[in-house]
């Protein structure tokens, strides 16, 4: 037992678990965020994300005034995750005492600017490019519907519903959806009390629905704000857990705004 202990204890790392894009525990996305010197083996990260068993774990190592950050779901490393950025900007705010006024971040998916701001962590993303597509059979048959529209995003489609009740009534099946290529599927609608709805599921990223998921929204907005005429919109994730994204359209950049609250603080030892 104290060989064991011995190993166990060759590595600490900080971590933080940090529900994102609500002010309410136990609502949102949870994240986990590891703070580190320097990275680790993927593999090795790779494992720490699949043991924490959530939707994201996101990495950071800090290099002059920027952050390099990498995000891993419990399968597979991922090139832009907002929910898990937002719990990042959290916890450098609020637990690591960063001062200045916007994080930049440098990431797969470029360079991320995050600010504060009355409340609100507000990142700055590149926006979607859609392309209209028909729809698979597949898909219709996982859905269990036939949608409106379907575009094709940077990795994702859009399936566009009618109404706010369809994308709350449905029950995909996971395992048809998996024959889909690319990470997964979001679907819309017009919201009955907010700008757009939705609900996401990414099988095969190891995440059969997604509570809010904060890069889906770089492809939601684009079309949502040339469908409703306007430029900022409010968009709500109706999954179990739901979650609130304030959305802008910045030209060729979407600004997503959102709260976040703590968890946890603790350490790994691996």
């Amino acid at each position: 037992m104290v060989q064991d202990s011995q190993v166990l204890k060759t590595m600490e790392i900080a971590v933080y678990q940090v529900d994102a894009f609500t002010d309410q525990l136990f609502k949102g996305n949870p994240a986990a965020v590891c703070p580190l010197d320097k990275w680790l083996p993927d593999a090795h990260m790779q494992a720490i994300a699949a043991e924490n068993n959530l939707s994201e774990t996101a990495f950071f190592v800090a290099r002059g005034g920027v952050y390099d950050l990498r995000w891993f779901t419990p399968a597979i490393e991922v090139d832009l995750c907002g929910h898990a950025t937002l719990a990042t900007t959290h916890v450098l705010f609020k637990h690591l005492n960063y001062a200045a006024q916007t994080i930049v971040f440098e990431t797969r998916s470029g360079q991320l600017l995050v600010s504060q701001s009355e409340g609100l962590y507000i990142m700055d993303f590149p926006s979607d490019q859609l392309e209209p597509v028909l729809p698979p059979a597949v898909l219709e048959q996982a859905l269990g519907i036939t949608p409106q529209e379907v575009w094709m995003g940077r990795e994702d489609y859009l399936v566009i519903l009618d109404s706010e009740a369809a994308v709350a009534a449905l029950k995909p099946d996971f395992a048809l959806l998996k024959q889909l290529q690319g990470r997964g599927v979001i679907c819309s609608a017009k919201g009955d009390q907010v700008d757009f709805v939705s609900r996401c599921f990414f099988p095969n990223a190891g995440i059969d629905e997604d509570p809010v998921t904060g890069s889906a929204h770089t492809t939601m907005t684009p079309y949502w704000a040339e469908k409703l005429g306007k430029q900022q919109l409010k968009g709500l994730q109706i999954s179990k857990r739901g979650g609130q994204v304030q959305c802008t359209m910045l030209g060729d950049r979407v600004a997503l705004a959102g709260q976040a609250v703590t968890f946890l603080e603790g350490k790994l030892y691996c």
